[in-house]
């Protein structure tokens, strides 16, 4: 038995042997790829620490100047650069932070710590730009590609916004640009271009106007937000002031094709007031002196405007232009006039009173304004503005035909005979125009117009307010306003002293009664009304309070109304309800 079990136990042994011989090389072969992987994970880990912020971008702008279009190409790279050919592939590596080996020399992990400092804004508009391009092409109809992509991989297009981002990346530095199928280095830069124009005296009587660049040697780009020139191996970004001065003019130039102006001497009149208070400081005076200079260069202009109303009640306005002695009409044809004009200033204030809504009155020589909406809105704002830029002259009969406030003066309440009257006769406002006035309030109209010419403002106005609701809350037409003196039910005072409360400035005179009906509906009085015996002991706390109150406003002979809920039962013969409404339900 032992023999048997020895044997065995051999038999075992020899079979695991076999096993690990049998395995070996399996074996061997994970050992490989193991140890492979721990290599290029050591090879990784060592490139990521090598290449770590030294990766760089250099971009390329490319211009084409037969179809205009501007476009920009990359580079990456630190000891080699390498052409980045695929800018939606170059959008995934960096969103999935993707290992990618471009070249035996530049092979690295695409997250931004990668990238050098300087080079990180001009990622941030790759990758702003290659999504652009990467979604577009991945979602555009296949009918509308070229070449199967609606956009090109290669390089960003720049449309107006595209340049200008691209400058605010790029402003400071030294960038290739390709032209012509030539490439140079350029600079962008924030300083302006010194393009000027030079005024000469080429004759006796005749000069010229000259720029100082060769025109269609200067390329002009239109960005979003700027204009840039392209002159000198540099690219300029345009302030707002030179492109509309220098660089306007040279536009000018440019699509006339004029390398000079020529013009006599009676046209410096118009060089000096038209066009070089336009362009300010783009034009250089050469072979002229201050005097010469002084007696083509315009006076300070003073505009006077006389403010009227005509017989239809329009607003008129005379204009009268004023240099030092010489005072005339602009608007007169044919004005014989031997001195320099401000043209520009001239037309800017006739423009004014265009803006404004006046139309021109040919028989009368002025301006006209015809419309009450453009009167009211003259006479509220404009004429502030008018103020400030002119010389504002007006006759006593416009001073009358202002916006007015209409004022109570004082007013009048008392109680007699249990009624309330209002006496309204000291309110300023003509009673016969005062329906008309008030269905204007009613429609939301900010102004009446009344029949002398002058205006009623009807927005904001406390005094209007108190008529209407003192007419909509009492029921009460505009007649019965007309007559100067209402007469009400003298339930309607505690109304009345509410709305008396929202008029400030106006004096309200008050008798004894109204003022002790006022100032008796308070809580004092109240407490001070008793419940009868009988009624003590079953009426619950506010049962007894609903009591009093009806009883208090019975005492000024006031009505009321009771609810059921108040649990005090009508019928009950020992609680008395009044109601001066009516007589039905006592």
């Amino acid at each position: 038995m032992a023999f048997a079990e020895q044997s065995n136990s051999n038999i075992e042994i020899k079979e695991e042997q076999n096993d690990v011989n049998n395995y070996r090389n399996f074996k061997q072969i994970v050992n490989t790829f193991y140890n492979e992987e721990l290599d290029e994970i050591d090879n990784t880990e060592e490139i990521i620490l090598k290449n770590k912020g030294t990766i760089k971008i250099e971009p390329k702008i490319i211009y084409d100047k037969f179809s205009g279009d501007m476009k920009v190409e990359f580079k990456i790279g630190n000891k080699k650069m390498y052409k980045l050919k695929d800018l939606s592939e170059f959008y995934t590596r960096m969103m999935e932070k993707e290992f990618y080996k471009y070249g035996e020399k530049l092979q690295f992990v695409h997250t931004r710590e990668m990238f050098e400092e300087q080079s990180k804004p001009l990622l941030d508009f790759i990758l702003q730009y290659s999504e652009i391009i990467k979604y577009a092409n991945s979602n555009s109809n296949s009918n509308y590609r070229y070449y199967g992509k609606a956009l090109n991989d290669t390089s960003i297009i720049l449309g107006n916004s595209g340049i200008d981002d691209l400058f605010d990346v790029l402003k400071g530095k030294k960038v290739e640009f390709q032209k012509d199928y030539n490439t140079e280095e350029i600079e962008l830069t924030d300083n302006q271009p010194k393009i000027e124009f030079r005024l000469k005296k080429v004759g006796n009587e005749q000069y010229a106007i000259i720029p100082n660049v060769e025109i269609f040697k200067v390329t002009i780009f239109k960005g979003k937000d700027y204009k840039y020139v392209l002159t000198n191996k540099k690219l300029y970004r345009c302030t707002k002031e030179f492109e509309k001065s220098n660089l306007k003019l040279l536009e000018l130039f440019r699509q006339n094709y004029m390398t000079e102006v020529l013009l006599g001497k009676t046209e410096l009149t118009q060089l000096f007031s038209i066009i070089i208070p336009k362009v300010k400081d783009a034009i250089v005076i050469e072979n002229m002196t201050e005097e010469e200079i002084e007696q083509y260069k315009p006076r300070e202009l003073q505009t006077k405007v006389y403010l009227d109303f005509d017989k239809n009640d329009f607003l008129t306005a005379k204009v009268k232009f004023v240099y030092e002695e010489n005072e005339f009409n602009p608007l007169e044809e044919k004005l014989k006039l031997n001195f320099p004009r401000n043209m520009i200033q001239e037309t800017k204030a006739l423009n004014l009173f265009r803006k404004t809504g006046f139309m021109f009155d040919s028989k009368n020589l002025q301006f006209i304004l015809p419309d009450n909406d453009k009167i009211y809105e003259f006479l509220s704002d404009d004429i502030n503005f008018y103020m400030q830029k002119f010389d504002v002259l007006a006759t006593e009969k416009f001073k009358n035909k202002q916006i007015r406030q209409p004022k109570m003066g004082s007013l009048g309440v008392r109680v007699e005979n249990d009624l309330l009257s209002i006496d309204l006769k000291n309110i300023d406002i003509d009673s016969k125009e005062l329906e008309e006035i008030m269905a204007k309030y009613a429609l939301k109209k900010k102004y009446h117009r009344l029949k002398d010419g002058s205006f009623i403002d009807l927005e904001d106005n406390k005094e209007i307010e108190f008529l209407n609701k003192l007419a909509t809350g009492m029921d009460l037409n505009y007649n019965e306003l007309e007559n100067g003196e209402i007469k009400l039910p003298v339930n309607r005072t505690l109304y009345l002293d509410q709305l008396l409360k929202g008029i400030k400035g106006t004096e309200v005179r008050k008798n004894e009664e109204y003022k002790k009906i006022v100032n008796g509906l308070n809580k004092d009085q109240l407490e001070e009304m008793k419940v009868p015996k009988n009624l003590e002991s079953i009426l619950r706390y506010y049962q007894k309070t609903g009591f009093k109150w009806l009883k208090t406003l019975d005492s000024y002979k006031f009505g009321g109304i009771l609810a059921d809920d108040m649990g005090l039962r009508k019928n009950n013969s020992d609680v008395i309800y009044y109601c001066r409404l009516c007589t039905k339900c006592r």
